[in-house]
C-alpha cells in the first residue's frame, strides 16, 4: 500500500500498546510517517449534568482528563522509542461530544487512520466517535484492526463487499494500492437485485474497472443464507482465507445503525481480520 502519512489515536491506556504496535508496524512496512494523538477524554455531558453542579465539579473532570492525556503521552513515548518508523506525538484533552472534531482536524492531512475495533469488552464509548470523526469529518479511509490481529502491510487475499453504493466505490478507490499488490481479490455480491442495469452481470463494471488497474479480481455472487449480510461476508472471508476486507462504511444513518444495527456495525463487532473502510 502507498500511504505516506498514517495516523492513530490513543484514548485508553489498556489499548495503547496494541494500537501503537499495529500502526507502527504498518508505518514501518510502508516507510510512512506515523502521527499519534493521545487524548484524555472528558466524559461528562455538561448539558445533562445534575442540578447544583458547579464549576469545581466540571474543573475536576477536566483535570482528570488532562492527567489521563499526560499518562497516555508518557506511555506512548516509551513504546514509540522502540519502533523503526518516523513518528510524531501530540496530546490533549477533548470532551466526548467534541472528540470527532479533534480527530478530523488531524485526519484530514493524513492518508490512512489505523484504529482498534470500536466495539467489544473493555472498549470505551469514545472509540466510536473517534472512528466516525475520521470517516465523516476527516474524509479519510480507516483501517480497523482487531486487538489480536497483525495488520497486513501487503495483504495477499482481499475481499471487497460490493453493493453498488458510493461508499463501497470510495473504499475500493482508496484501497487500490493494496488491491494492486494482492494475489487474489474477491468481489463479493450478496443477493444482487433481480431488476436493474447490472442484473445480468453483478459486479461486472467494478471487475472491469479493477482489471484496468491491474487488479486480479473475481466475482463471488452469494445468497443471503444467514440472518445478516455481515455474517455471510464473515463466513466467506474465512472460506477464502482473506486477510483484509474492503467495504463502504455506514450506508444507513449512524443513528439507525446504533439503534437497529447494520452491516458496518455488525462487521466491526465480529471482524476477525483487518477492515479497510471509507465513507
Amino acid at each position: 500500500m502507498a500511504f505516506n502519512t498514517i495516523l492513530t489515536v490513543c484514548t485508553d491506556a489498556d489499548l495503547l500498546n496494541v494500537t501503537l504496535d499495529h500502526a507502527a508496524e504498518l508505518a514501518t512496512a510502508q516507510d510512512a510517517h506515523l502521527d499519534v494523538m493521545c487524548l484524555g477524554v472528558d466524559r461528562t455531558q455538561t448539558g445533562y449534568y445534575y442540578a447544583g453542579a458547579n464549576a469545581m465539579v466540571l474543573q475536576e473532570a477536566l483535570t482528570r482528563a488532562q492527567a489521563e492525556a499526560e499518562e497516555l503521552e508518557k506511555l506512548a513515548r516509551a513504546r514509540l522509542n522502540n519502533v523503526e518508523c518516523r513518528w510524531g506525538l501530540e496530546s490533549g484533552v477533548a470532551q466526548l461530544a467534541d472528540i470527532g472534531r479533534h480527530v478530523a482536524a488531524r485526519a484530514r492531512f493524513t492518508d490512512l487512520v489505523v484504529l482498534p475495533k470500536p466495539y467489544g469488552d473493555d472498549h470505551g464509548i469514545e472509540l466510536e466517535p473517534v472512528l466516525e470523526g475520521a470517516l465523516f469529518q476527516g474524509q479519510v479511509p480507516v483501517l480497523v484492526v482487531p486487538d489480536d490481529v497483525t495488520p497486513p502491510a501487503n495483504p495477499k487475499r482481499i475481499v471487497i463487499g460490493w453493493n453498488e453504493s458510493s461508499e463501497a466505490l470510495r473504499a475500493v478507490r482508496a484501497a487500490l494500492p493494496a488491491l494492486q499488490q494482492a494475489d487474489a481479490v474477491h468481489v463479493v455480491v450478496i443477493d444482487p437485485p433481480k431488476h436493474g442495469p447490472n442484473r445480468s452481470d453483478p459486479g461486472g463494471a467494478l471487475s472491469q474497472f479493477l482489471a484496468r488497474h491491474g487488479v486480479k479480481a473475481e466475482i463471488d455472487v452469494l445468497s443471503k443464507t444467514m440472518p445478516r449480510v455481515s455474517d455471510v461476508m464473515q463466513r466467506h472471508v474465512a472460506d477464502v482465507d482473506a486477510d483484509m476486507i474492503v467495504m463502504g462504511a455506514y450506508g444507513h444513518s449512524r443513528f439507525r445503525e446504533a439503534i437497529l444495527g447494520g452491516a458496518t456495525r455488525n462487521m466491526l463487532e465480529h471482524a476477525k481480520v483487518a477492515v479497510f473502510m471509507a465513507h
